[in-house]
């Protein structure tokens, strides 16, 4: 058996579906003699963006594996592998290696020392007796603990090495949900009885752990309003009359609202990362955190409680300790969050029914929340403007209903991971809204969608423009037109195999969104192009 046999046969027993990657690798071959298919993609960067999108639609509970070609095809994934790595997106990544003894030989590229600031785990196997080991260690990183992607560089002479016997010993690691201590939940339902005004920040953690349920009958039984992060919309019902929505840059009023005026914020699942495109808390809140990663901790807030924990084993112990809270509690803070939801969409509904032409880019999320099954339909977004745009006013109502994403903010990766999220969800309508400047990056991945069956449905904003850059460099935009874009996109689909059109008049964006859904139902990718305005109002910004 040779390296490359044994590491396939370690994925087959752990599930693995597919062997995610580009453009070689020796174990395409081995992987395939076990049943285990290639999905060979166009770029080493959406690759990675695939796996991402599968780990996060499974929360990690099956494989997400990619791997490339020693060289430029681990210099080329590493820009997503940085994207996983903040989004704490549990993936195996096994890029293969030059031979042994090569690896400092300038300017060879060594991932095993050049990914580590953007990996979970990161080791070379030096020996092929090593690898049932290093396997399974990575296994275990893989599934425990804050989550992120795991590295093993695997030598192409490992992988043709002979390993010694017919037989190799390996135990499949198991995930674990470590529970806080009895005092800590204590102390953690003292403080939340006593507090008049708490929120709840839902993090990615609750999708990792699928703790949803529990945070649910939580926020419901003490009547606590729920935001979420970016990463972690969807998380909590955004149709429930206790959810505030998501908390990114741009968001719905009652985020800010409530956390204004609250006197104890719970995070549950989340870092507590500061970030440009994730709302602040404001100062001089008290702060309870509830994480897997010790390293949360106080990381980027002073904390009055810290516990490390699964966030489904935490809130259950929390969940047994509690009480029913008074029908009069439940009016009140029902009430107060209808009132400021109503006043916000008072605001921005003429923009969302908007007849403008060209097209209003919040007509278009409106129109697809019309013709969508919410509860069988995962959209994304990519970055700019169409996250803004889309994160505040589409409203998700089941898990992995949204994939949301944003830490950092690579153009091109919402492709990616929508056709990561249709590999793990076949039966969903899966949907990605970028502009131009992202479709740019990575277009010509729309074939990877047709040639790989997986229909999913592209939305392209054209408005000529890289949105809302013109601001940040208003001499050279002025002089030489340095934010502007050129070309026509529903050409580029058809050519790549998918059903295409341009749409430039709202009246016809339901009908063509209806064209283009049943396609995907049929099996053939779709690319919807709508002509639209440079919109630079946006929620919680403007």
């Amino acid at each position: 058996m040779k390296g490359s046999e044994l590491v396939a046969e370690i994925l087959k027993r752990e599930g693995t579906r597919h062997l995610i990657g580009f453009p070689h690798s020796e174990l395409f071959d081995s992987a395939a003699a076990l049943g285990i298919p290639p999905l060979i993609t166009r770029t080493e960067r959406v690759a990675v963006n695939i796996a991402e999108g599968y780990s996060r639609m499974t929360d990690g509970r099956e494989p997400a594996v990619v791997t490339v070609q020693y060289g430029p095809g681990a210099e080329n994934a590493f820009g997503a592998v940085a994207q996983a790595y903040s989004d704490r997106a549990p993936i195996l990544f096994l890029p293969t290696a030059y031979p042994r003894g090569s690896a400092a030989v300038a300017p060879n590229f060594d991932s095993s020392r050049n990914y580590r600031h953007v990996t979970k785990w990161c080791e070379r196997a030096e020996r092929v007796e090593q690898l049932p080991q290093l396997m399974q260690h990575a296994f275990s990183r893989l599934r425990n603990g804050g989550l992120g992607p795991v590295l093993l560089e695997l030598p192409i002479d490992v992988l043709e090495q002979d390993f010694p016997g017919s037989q190799f010993e390996y135990q499949s690691p198991r995930r674990s949900m470590p529970q806080a201590g009895n005092a800590e939940v204590s102390e953690l339902i003292d403080r939340l009885l006593k507090a008049k005004t708490p929120v709840i920040i839902a993090g990615q953690g609750i999708l990792l752990a699928q703790a949803w349920k529990e945070l649910r009958a939580l926020a419901e039984q003490l009547q606590v309003p729920v935001l979420t992060t970016p990463n972690a919309k969807s998380a909590f019902p955004e149709n429930h009359p206790l959810s505030l929505g998501t908390g990114g840059k741009s968001r719905p009023a009652a985020v800010d609202h409530f956390l204004k005026r609250a006197d104890l914020i719970i995070g549950i699942g989340t870092s507590f990362t500061r970030s440009l495109y994730i709302t602040p808390v404001p100062e001089g809140k008290t702060i309870i955190q509830i994480t897997i990663d010790e390293a949360d901790l106080s990381k980027d807030y002073p904390i009055a409680l810290g516990i490390v924990g699964d966030a489904a084993a935490v809130l259950r112990q929390i969940l047994q300790k509690l009480g029913s809270p008074s029908e009069s509690q439940l009016q009140l803070a029902e009430n107060e969050i209808r009132k400021v939801r109503e006043s916000f969409m008072d605001h921005w509904r003429p923009m969302l029914t908007a007849s403008d032409e060209p097209i209003s880019p919040y007509r278009l999320i409106s129109e697809l929340m019309q013709v969508a099954d919410r509860e069988r339909t995962v959209v994304t977004h990519d970055a700019g403007h169409p996250r803004d745009q889309v994160l505040p006013f589409y409203e998700a109502i089941v898990p992995h209903g949204y994939l949301g994403w944003g830490k950092t903010t690579q153009l091109g990766t919402g492709l990616g991971l929508i056709m990561g999220a249709k590999l793990a969800q076949p039966e969903w309508l899966a949907v990605n809204i970028m502009g131009e400047a992202a479709f740019g990056m990575v277009g010509l991945d729309i074939e990877t969608a047709v040639r790989c069956h997986l229909p999913v449905l592209t939305i392209v904003f054209r408005n000529g423009l890289m949105g809302g850059y013109g601001r940040y460099m208003p001499l050279a935009t002025e002089r030489y037109h340095a934010n502007q874009l050129s070309g026509e996109y529903a050409p580029i689909g058809q050519a790549l195999g998918c059903y295409a059109e341009c749409v430039d008049k709202p009246t016809e964006l339901n009908a063509a969104l209806l064209r283009c859904i049943e396609e995907t139902k049929g099996g053939r990718a779709a690319l919807l192009e709508v002509v639209t305005h440079e919109e630079p109002r946006l929620a919680g910004i403007s």
